[in-house]
Formats: structure tokens, sequence, C-alpha cells
């Protein structure tokens, strides 16, 4: 356990890796995406598993290797540089709490693909739907990115979700997401409780006022989350729980249908970029335009994937 500064006076720090799908991620990044989930904040205090174990530290030679470490960790010789590092060799080195690791990936016939519980712990951006291009305003572009920061929270609780006007409780959210999993059950595709958990930080995190914001909400998690997670052939995307839809991405349709009602016939909030005067950039359901592109390359290829 680490007793950090306030959160407001905390620097995010971004690691960009380019190209990261050039190897496959599970054979460099198995560690990291494991120790992700165990970060935790409480009552201020920040607890992470170590990603360089103790005893990995202690195996180092003190007068050369432990030194070395502590000179690339640029940890001096004062008493908190001191401290920290009498907790990385009693404890070993967790993840920061204030680093965002990103990646750029191609997805073509030099890269390699990924499994799902890479993405299962990471949020997909299609940045040519999140961030598309325009070149009317290549000089100067009336709208900006609304910045990212790192998360306080990786568990969601009841309480959490107490101050959120448009889901209180969770149970919408809940709903939501059972009737997805409906359509995925018995499908390599099926959501565990982990997509639950995303979802609901992502309701708490976004806090939407009204039903409008809340499925602008769910309409970026199926985006970022469970979209990036289908790919197959006409056999292995069957829809075996609905009569009336014969695969399961004309099932998910049917489900947006319902759960999206209200950004289907107005334009939705975008959460992730702004107008430069602040006033709300309006768009319309990114998912719904996804599965049908998807959909239409299933029935004109007999496969579909997420990816362009």
């Amino acid at each position: 356990q680490l007793v950090c500064k306030e959160t407001t006076d905390m620097t995010p720090y971004w690691l960009c890796l380019d190209e990261m799908n050039l190897a496959p991620v599970e054979q460099y990044f198995a560690d990291y995406l494991s120790v992700l989930e165990s970060r935790k904040w409480e009552d201020g205090i920040y607890s992470c598993y170590p990603l360089l174990v103790s005893d990995t530290i202690n195996a180092l030679d003190q007068e050369h290797g432990q030194k070395a470490l502590r000179k690339d960790l640029k940890l001096l010789d004062t008493k908190e540089d001191d401290d920290l590092w009498n907790y990385f060799v009693t404890s070993g080195i967790p993840l920061p709490p204030n680093l965002i690791v990103a990646g750029t990936v191609n997805m073509d016939e030099t890269t390699h693909g990924f499994s799902r519980k890479v993405i299962d712990r990471a949020f997909t951006i299609d940045f040519g739907v999140f961030y598309p291009n325009d070149y009317e305003h290549y000089f100067e572009s009336p709208i900006r990115p609304k910045t990212l920061s790192f998360p306080l929270l990786s568990q969601v609780s009841k309480a959490d979700l107490e101050y959120v006007k448009a889901d209180a409780e969770g149970l919408n959210s809940i709903k939501f997401l059972t009737a997805i999993n409906t359509v995925l059950k018995g499908t390599p595709f099926e959501l565990a409780y982990r997509a639950l958990n995303e979802l609901l930080l992502a309701v708490v995190s976004f806090a939407p006022n009204d039903d409008l914001e809340l499925q602008a909400v769910w309409d970026d998690f199926l985006m970022s989350k469970v979209l990036p997670r289908i790919d197959g052939d006409t056999e292995k995307l069957s829809n075996s729980v609905d009569d009336n839809s014969s695969d399961i991405l004309s099932a998910l349709l049917d489900v947006i249908g319902i759960s999206f009602k209200d950004i289907l016939i107005n334009q939705r909030l975008d959460l992730l970029r702004e107008n430069k005067d602040k006033n709300p950039l309006m768009i319309s359901c990114r998912s719904k335009q996804k599965l049908e592109w998807m959909k239409a390359r299933l029935t004109l290829n007999g496969f579909t994937t997420f990816w362009p």
C-alpha cells in the first residue's frame, strides 16, 4: 500500500506502444494485463500487485544491480526517495496509479490479431469512428478531444452509483447488458462479470443525467468492449436464441433497437470530444452503424470482423 498525493495534484503519465501488435501482445504484455486488474484506491491509499516482485530486486547485486535500478528509477537521496526504494525492496514495484498505457495497432496481414483476453482488459478505440478525419478543418478544427486521465476506481459499488441520476443503482445498465448477453449466450463471445463491472465503471465515470446520456455510455461500451470481440463465419455467428434473427449481429441490432430508442431517434452526446466553444457535440449512434457494416460484410463474404 502507498499513501499518495491528492489525486488532483498527480500528473497523468501516458506510455504509448506504437504498432504494438507487430508481435503477439500476449507474449510480452500478459504480466501487465494481470496486474492491471489489482489496482485499488481506498481512503486515499493506493495498492496494486507488484509488476516486478521483491525477490527479483533482492536477487540483484546491491552494489551494482540495485544501485543501477535505483538510479534508473531516479530515486535519489531524499528521505522520500529512501522510503519509496525501501518499499520497492520489501514489496516489489507496482504499477503507478497515474500511468495510462495506450497502444496503436494496424489490423492487416503483417500484424497479429488480439485474443479476447486482451480485448476484455482494454478499451478498443477505432479512431476512424471516435476521431474521424475532417479534411475541411485540417488546419483548425472546431472540435477538440476531451482530456482523459487515470482511473480512481477498479471495482464499482452501489455507493459509487448513488449520485448517477440516470442509473442510481445500476439496474438499467444491468438490464441492458443482460439483454446483450442473452444474445451472446452459448457463443465464444459471451460476457463475464468483468464486462458488467467495466460498464458500471463507465456509468460512474460519465455520470449520465438522463436516458439520452446513459444510452451514449452504452453505445460507446458496445463499440469499445463488446463488438471488437466478435468475428467469424456464418456458422460461428449463427443465432440459437432468437428464432427471428438468423445471426447474432441481427439479434444485437434488435436489442439496441429497443435499448437505444432515444439515440436512434435523436443524436447522442459525444463523450470523448467537444466543440471548442464547449457546447456539446452531438453525433449518430455508433454501434448501430458498426453492426450494420459487420452484418453486410457477413452477408457478402460469409465472414466478418470488427476490424476494417
